[in-house]
């Protein structure tokens, strides 16, 4: 037997729509293997003494990692789960800070779908914010994925 995808097509989003993921608390751990990662060990991340000094009074998340993180909440939920074909492109505008402990969720909300030249496929806009415990709007980002459409 064949595994079945999880994932939505092109079709089953409406445009409008709303989806909360669940949520993840960023932990010093997470920061610490980020900077590991991706080589960036900039002190507002690294090192207490300075980053108290800095308006964040304390260290915070890397802005990416926070991108990661609402990336796998998405993922996590299934809903594009064999059925995206690309990330077309992505935009990021910073509003907060996330601090170590935070616990953050991605509200996905589906914006302008576009059918493609190929029968096979269309183009969303996907608006969407990391918010924060405190509800707060800490990343607004924009996806745009090209998603497979349902077989005729």
């Amino acid at each position: 037997m064949e595994y079945k995808f999880r994932g939505r097509t092109f079709d089953e989003f409406d445009e409008g729509e709303e989806i909360m993921t669940a949520s993840r608390t960023v932990t010093e751990a997470d920061v610490v293997n980020f900077a590991g990662l991706s080589g960036d060990f900039n002190p507002l991340h690294t090192d207490e003494s300075f980053a108290e000094k800095t308006p964040f009074k304390g260290r915070i998340a890397h802005g990416m990692l926070s991108m990661a993180i609402a990336t796998g909440l998405a993922n996590q939920m299934g809903i594009f789960e064999g059925t995206t074909l690309a990330l077309l492109s992505q935009t990021i505008k910073y509003t907060g800070a996330v601090k170590f402990g935070d616990t953050i969720r991605l509200k996905l909300k589906v914006g302008e779908k576009k059918e493609s030249s190929k029968s096979d496929r269309g183009i969303i806009t996907f608006d969407n914010q990391i918010l924060n415990q405190n509800d707060e709007i800490v990343v607004e980002t924009q996806w745009v994925l090209m998603m497979t459409r349902k077989k005729e």
